[in-house]
């Protein structure tokens, strides 16, 4: 069912991009057990779960960076079964799985990242997104608001154009993923970060545009930064930001011998119509860029 909505309120727990791109994400799953589901007598349903009441989902983003929510199920039957969730969502919305299925033992949940695709013709309001099983349905609502509508937070780039000097090929790298709002490195190499394709050879330019002029004097940096790919080992190391004023590029800020995953710059305001990171080394013999998020403020 689809509602239009004249005024939304958008308090969102997970953010969103527009359309799902099948070549370019896809979608994973992982089964842990929930201690909580077995105490007491076993009632034999199937639970949906979703990682978040409400979804958000903005008009003409870039379709590599699409809405995302946490999805699951949680067994609650005395006996292992396979179980199979129903994954519906009201046109024209569509979304990277139709189900979800697995076999599961009692009181064990099986998790997905479900992608919500919002193409062009959408119209803005309120739609329904059901997880479905036998004897249960979770309804999710997705608010679909144009971008200027979009409660940033406070960051300037968040869901905003983005472009790169290149991009690694045959990856899921995609450069509008560093204004897609989450900061975490653990989705590196699954459409949450981007990857330049040139190893060695700088610089490397990734550019957000704010859509209009706007007072910026903060940008915060998130490079890669995970147990396995530390930032001392992996991350962006020396970068300069720079502000679009008045047409010309400005070094607002410079970052040096960097080795941790989050970076903040101050600099005295300016007004600016777009931010861009000027990556100069990174840390490690494989030097790429990597960035996981790029917050103007």
């Amino acid at each position: 069912m689809r509602h239009l909505a004249t005024a939304l309120a958008v308090a969102v727990t997970l953010t969103a991009g527009a359309a799902w791109n099948p070549a370019v994400v896809t979608a994973t799953a992982e089964t842990t057990r929930n201690p909580a589901a077995t105490a007491g007598k076993p009632s034999g349903d199937l639970t949906p779960i979703a990682g978040a009441d409400r979804l958000v989902a903005a008009l003409g983003m870039d379709p590599a960076c699409p809405a995302k929510i946490e999805i699951g199920m949680r067994s609650d039957a005395e006996k292992p079964a396979y179980a199979t969730m129903d994954v519906e969502i009201d046109p024209p919305l569509t979304a990277s799985r139709s189900m979800l299925t697995s076999y599961l033992p009692p009181g064990y949940e099986l998790g997905a990242k479900l992608l919500v695709a919002v193409p062009p013709e959408t119209s803005e309001g309120t739609y329904e997104l059901r997880l479905r099983t036998r004897a249960k349905t979770l309804k999710v609502p997705v608010d679909v608001v144009p971008l200027d509508k979009l409660d940033n937070g406070g960051n300037l780039a968040l869901h905003r154009p983005v472009t790169a000097s290149s991009q690694h090929t045959n990856a899921n790298y995609p450069p509008c993923s560093v204004a897609d709002g989450d900061t975490s490195s653990n989705g590196w190499a699954g459409g949450n970060g981007w990857n330049d394709a040139t190893s060695r050879s700088w610089p490397d330019t990734i550019a957000v545009a704010l859509g209009g002029p706007e007072q910026v004097s903060r940008v915060d940096l998130y490079t890669l930064d995970t147990e396995r790919y530390p930032a001392s080992r992996h991350g962006l190391r020396d970068w300069d930001v720079q502000a679009q004023v008045n047409g010309e590029w400005r070094t607002v800020a410079q970052v040096r011998g960097n080795t941790a995953g989050n970076v903040r710059s101050d600099f005295a305001p300016v007004t600016a119509d777009a931010v861009r990171i000027v990556a100069l080394a990174s840390n490690g013999a494989n030097d790429y860029t990597r960035i996981i998020e790029i917050e103007v403020r």
